[in-house]
């Protein structure tokens, strides 16, 4: 079966995950996105706020909402939003996400073999 990846806002992830019969290879192609990698490797170590991980990833405020909205759909990572004044949101790796870090830490290490 031949999968199209659609790249709209909200229907990527979830037009995928139910007809996916190769998972690597979607979440392959999701890691491939402009600022991922960083966004997963950045909430290792714990939670962070959308401004924290606008600074680590310096990806444009509305580039990062999206790769946040889909990774969220794709179950890596989740979104608890506090109803204060001024609101605030929290991004964390969900199960899935920190199941991924083993091969992240893996390319990482790959990464500094290169150079």
């Amino acid at each position: 079966m031949l999968v199209y990846l659609r790249w709209t806002r909200r229907s990527y992830a979830l037009s995928m995950i139910p007809s996916v019969e190769k998972p690597l290879e979607a979440v392959l192609e999701l890691l491939g996105q402009r600022g991922v990698y960083t966004i997963l490797r950045s909430l290792h170590s714990g939670s962070l706020r959308f401004g924290a991980l606008q600074q680590v990833t310096t990806l444009p405020p509305r580039t990062l909402s999206l790769r946040l909205k889909e990774l969220e759909e794709f179950g890596l990572i989740s979104r608890t939003e506090y109803h204060e004044v001024p609101p605030r949101v929290d991004y964390a790796l969900t199960s899935q996400g920190q199941a991924l870090q083993p091969a992240l830490e893996a390319l990482a290490h790959w990464e500094e073999q290169l150079s």
